[in-house]
């Protein structure tokens, strides 16, 4: 899969954008959700909570990513 996404142009610095794009997207719904229903704290907690896990997601593969160019860099 690593090898298809690489192929397809997609760069460790990509998934490292899209992981720091993440944690912002978690602190905005995590706000937007508390402005639009002002009575579910619970509901605005879990969809901070759901797209905070994307994070960690974009950033292992932006490390996957890495090393798998320093390797192409070697051949």
């Amino acid at each position: 899969m690593l090898t298809t996404l690489h192929d397809l142009g997609v760069r460790s610095n990509h998934a490292y954008n899209a992981g720091l794009v993440s944690v912002g997207l978690s602190v905005g719904s995590w706000m937007l959700s508390r402005m639009v229903s002002k009575d579910s704290k619970p509901q605005a907690d879990r969809w901070g909570i759901f797209v905070g896990h994307w994070a960690p997601t974009f950033f292992g593969l932006g490390l996957a990513l890495s090393q798998l160019e320093k390797s192409s860099k070697k051949k």
